[in-house]
This record gives structure tokens, C-alpha cells and sequence, in this order.
């Protein structure tokens, strides 16, 4: 199994973000979290991926505890986060060298090239990342999370500001990804979880609301979507 999330509980102050919040994800899924602003979705992405530390619960990821190995995690789990930071003083191909240097990456020009390629920043890769449109720098930080070839994919919005070419492309990048590895990926987008995922977890004010495969989500809102049926869940 790749994310295990059992009972997590996560409280800021007085505010409960996550509630006895449970789910598996097993190795070759995609999977959808989705939720309004506020649900709780970049939390449970923090815990996963060790920035944040649950109040209560436990949290595997291929089968190590976050609060126990995060380094061992590290090596096996790539992130996105939603505000993809990147160095901007930096070219795109020295970016990737350097980060690439940080997870100590054997034969780092080759598996650069590899990225490179895969992303499809060919064309980019001697500019500035200041100098890269959204959808770039979103393959850019997309070749950051997959540099030290992880098991495990977490990407917090990945298509998040792109116009309809680029939603496109990154799409097909993160199904292509898909068949080798483990995807966790928010999005407010329901068409993108419908042409990507295998499965979506609905999440509202820190509780699971559904959990199912997208045929099945699909029947269960009669034939209309996992947009209505994102309404019929979340709307209080």
C-alpha cells in the first residue's frame, strides 16, 4: 500500500481542519481530493508529505511512519504544492540540476535530460524560470517532484491557472505518469478528475464525505456528474 491515512485529526487552535479522516491508496491509482476552500485538503497534502505533523492519527506512506522516518518518505514521495516555489534567479536546467543535487540523484545529467524530455520544457531549458509562463513553470515544478524518481506523487492543484492547451497537456502528463507510479492530486476542476483519476475522495469541513470509483460516484449522482454531486455533498 502507498498512503495509508488512518483516524487523522489535525486542530488549529480552536479549528478542527481534519476529522478521524481514513483512506488507502494502493500502488498505480490516481486519485482525486476534493473539496471547497477550506476543507482540508492541503493539510491532509502537508501531514502526507511530512511539512505538517498530525494532531492525532496515523499516516504511512510505503509503509513508513511520517512521524517516525520523513527522510526515509522523502526519498519516496514527490510534491507539488499549491504554490509551486521555485527559484526564479535560476535557469531551468540549473534548477533541475540543483534540486536533483539535494536528493543526491545518480547519473544527475542523464536523469536531468530525462525530466527534461518527459515535461516537455525542451524549448525552455536555457531560460530563466522567471521568464516561463504558468504552464511551464508547472512542468518545471512537475520535473521537481519527479527528479529523484519517487514511488508516491502529491501535486496540490497542479493544473490550477492553466488556459485549456495547457490543462491539456498537464493532464496527460499526470495520467502518463499514472501508470508507474502512485497520484494524489487535489483540483476544483471535475472534468479534470473525471479524465484522470480512477477514484475521488470528497472531503467537506475535514470529514470524508464519499470514496468510491468515478463510475461509481458518477451512478451515485444519476448520470449527471461529479460536479452535481460535488454540490449535493458540500453545500450546507
Amino acid at each position: 500500500m502507498s498512503i495509508s491515512v488512518k483516524e487523522v485529526t489535525k486542530i488549529f487552535g480552536t479549528q478542527k481542519a481534519l476529522d478521524k479522516v481514513s483512506f488507502n491508496i494502493d500502488k498505480g491509482e490516481i486519485v482525486g481530493l476534493l473539496g471547497p476552500n477550506g476543507a482540508g485538503k492541503s493539510t491532509m497534502m502537508k501531514i502526507i508529505t511530512c511539512y505538517q505533523t498530525q494532531t492525532s492519527g496515523d499516516v504511512k506512506v510505503c509503509g513508513f511512519n511520517v512521524l517516525d522516518a520523513p527522510l526515509e518518505i522523502a526519498r519516496r514521495i514527490g510534491y507539488l504544492p499549491e504554490n509551486n516555489p521555485l527559484y526564479l534567479d535560476m535557469y531551468v536546467k540549473e534548477s533541475l540540476e540543483f534540486i536533483g543535487g539535494v536528493y543526491h540523484v545518480s547519473d544527475l545529467k542523464a536523469q536531468v535530460n530525462k525530466m527534461i524530455e518527459l515535461t516537455g520544457l525542451g524549448k525552455e531549458q536555457h531560460k530563466k524560470v522567471g521568464t516561463l509562463s504558468r504552464g511551464y513553470r508547472q512542468r518545471l515544478g512537475l520535473a521537481h517532484a519527479l527528479i529523484h524518481n519517487p514511488e508516491v506523487l502529491v501535486l496540490d492543484e497542479p493544473t490550477s491557472g492553466l488556459d485549456p492547451n495547457q490543462l491539456v497537456e498537464i493532464r496527460n502528463l499526470i495520467t502518463e505518469i499514472g501508470k508507474t507510479k502512485t497520484v494524489l492530486l487535489s483540483t476544483h476542476i471535475m472534468q479534470e478528475v473525471e479524465a484522470m483519476c480512477n477514484r475521488a475522495i470528497i472531503i467537506d469541513a475535514g470529514k470524508i464525505k464519499a470514496d468510491d470509483t468515478i463510475a461509481n460516484l458518477m451512478q451515485r449522482s444519476g448520470g449527471k456528474g461529479m460536479e452535481t454531486l460535488f454540490h449535493q455533498l458540500t453545500q450546507h
